[in-house]
């Protein structure tokens, strides 16, 4: 009587009788109401992470409906179930610390759950990643869609887009540029519309990293939310997870190394966000694929900036999309592409891209031979101060302070940067570098957006605009300025960061790749010696686990016992 290969058969319960559990579980089937017609379908999960506490999901209601008909439509049968969801401003201490937790969740209802294929629905920052981790992990047939970005809307003759904006203004009211009220006015002006950031923050990034992996179709990265091209989308989607079920091309065949490089290259193409590296790091660790840093650097000598869009630019996702989208990207960089890849479509990266281009908007995505900046938008740097790496976003950067050297003013702590960044009597100029340690991976900060380091209200009344800073944290994809990101090893885990003083002389240089603490080896080694010993592990829960097992960012943040050998 049983048949465990697909449907509602798959993965029995145990009950010690596999017939009796495949009856039963019939029974409670029936209980919903299908009929026997669609109880034989194939079953297409669909992986969901609406909250009430995630604004960027408001629409995914009527996206599951869509992505319903088209499974319906195909001859499946849509079963949706929720998963955990990670609202990026509304998680303490930062959404980052449960994306791993998020990525497990995913993996063993897919794995525990009887789907046949699985459509994996997100868009906020942390989702796309744990997804697409916990869809590697399981390995069941799986198509990504994304909830799209936002719209911007006018304000006083400007158009304004979470959060890049946000973060524009903010520095605006430190400084003293204006005042309450217009900051209160825009503060309900940024972000109207259900969909994440409107810019190429971290969410916009990923969802162009999955379509360039292949798993995602061809041409939904860019559709705002609220366009019906995006429902259209989620009909397509559910569609080809059913396609999935007779023809199984699974994340392992999709997601390989020269994947993961093209994906980069998009990476660098886009002026993308610095997380999305630290989560392809973690998505291809699920597969056994490393990503190198120093191959970062030579793909970034190689790569230039092909789109002019906030916060390296001007313009924002829904201009991309009726520019053509992440295919005229795709296009314009084919030559330095793999394109043997595996798609999603049962297509190679090739066949799709050899279709006919359509409209491209040049003002938006710049012909190769003609860029928006010459090389790669991120480089890693290496040195005495980061051994590991260190992760800077030049488009986002001043270059005048690309060969530089300062006298380090340091916070040990995000507590310790509220405290004194805005006092009077704080000891900085322009020239000075910010560094704030304790905010990495294995602090109890879990690695928060808090790398883009206020100005100093002292120097920001001035005028200042901009100052190197450095930091073991990350920094939000809407973010901009000279950032020095993901100091690894970190100062939780007695990295080189946290020897680091106030009054030590810092040295960065980009052309050489190098971030330098220019303090004698025996000073350091004394330091090193009068550091407090690593804090205890917390006594229970996911606290424990998260702070035993995370990786450094080198290895994408992942668990340890998570990653493929």
């Amino acid at each position: 009587m049983s048949d465990n290969s697909h449907g509602f058969a798959r993965g029995l319960t145990q009950y010690g009788d596999a017939d009796f559990s495949l009856y039963l579980r019939r029974s409670f089937v029936n209980a919903m109401g299908y009929s026997k017609e669609l109880m034989a379908r194939p079953v297409i999960g669909i992986a969901q992470s609406a909250s009430g506490f995630n604004n960027c999901h408001r629409h995914f209601p009527e996206l599951v409906e869509a992505i319903k008909r088209g499974v319906l439509a195909a001859g499946g049968l849509p079963l949706d179930f929720p998963t955990i969801s990670l609202g990026e401003a509304f998680l303490s201490p930062t959404s980052m610390k449960f994306r791993n937790l998020m990525s497990m969740d995913v993996e063993e209802m897919i794995r525990a759950q009887p789907m046949d294929a699985v459509v994996l629905l997100g868009g906020c920052d942390k989702t796309v990643p744990a997804l697409l981790m916990g869809a590697a992990s399981a390995n069941v047939p799986s198509v990504l869609l994304v909830g799209g970005p936002m719209l911007p809307m006018a304000y006083q003759g400007e158009r304004l887009g979470a959060c890049t904006d946000c973060r524009r203004f903010w520095a605006k009211f430190r400084s003293g540029e204006i005042g309450k009220a217009q900051i209160d006015d825009i503060e309900g002006r940024l972000a109207t519309t259900a969909g994440s950031c409107a810019v190429m923050g971290t969410a916009s990034t990923m969802a162009a990293i999955a379509e360039a992996l292949g798993m995602s179709l061809p041409g939904t990265a860019a559709i705002p939310a609220v366009h019906a091209d995006r429902l259209r989308a989620a009909e397509a989607s559910g569609k080809r997870a059913v396609e999935l079920v007779a023809k199984p091309i699974r994340p392992s065949q999709i997601i390989t190394a020269k994947a993961v490089e093209n994906a980069l290259r998009v990476l660098l193409a886009i002026g993308g966000s610095t997380n999305a590296l630290i989560h392809l790091t973690a998505i291809a660790g699920r597969l056994g694929i490393k990503v190198s840093l120093e191959r970062l650097n030579t793909l970034s000598d190689e790569t230039p900036v092909l789109i002019d869009l906030k916060p390296t630019g001007q313009h924002y996702m829904s201009d991309l999309y009726a520019a053509g989208g992440l295919g005229a990207v795709l296009r314009e960089l084919r030559a330095l592409l793999h394109l043997d890849c595996l798609t999603i479509t049962g297509e190679t990266l090739g066949e799709r891209l050899s279709g006919a281009e359509g409209y491209v908007d040049r003002a938006v995505v710049r012909p190769i031979a003609d860029p928006f900046l010459r090389q790669g938008g991120l480089v890693a740097l290496f040195g005495t101060l980061a051994p590991n790496g260190a992760i800077l976003k030049r488009s986002a950067a001043d270059p005048r302070f690309f060969e530089h050297e300062g006298r380090a003013v340091v916070f040990t702590s995000l507590e310790d940067l509220a405290a004194r960044i805005d006092s009077p009597d704080l000891d900085v100029t322009e020239d000075d570098i910010l560094v704030l340690q304790h905010a990495g991976p294995k602090s109890s900060a879990a690695m928060p957006e808090a790398g883009y380091l206020p100005i100093p209200a002292k120097l920001a009344k001035k005028g200042v605009r901009d100052m190197l800073r450095i930091s073991d944290a990350r920094m939000s994809g809407t973010a901009y300025g000279t950032i020095v990101l993901h100091v690894s090893p970190d100062a939780a885990s007695h990295g080189p960061l946290a020897l680091a003083r106030s009054g030590d002389r810092i040295r960065i240089s980009v052309a050489r790749r190098s971030l330098d603490l220019l303090v004698q080896e025996s000073e350091l080694a004394a330091r090193a010696k009068a550091l407090a010993q690593p804090a205890t592990l917390p006594l229970r829960g996911y606290d424990r686990l998260y702070r035993q097992s995370v990786l450094q960012a080198e290895d994408g943040c992942d668990f340890d016992f998570l990653r493929k050998a």
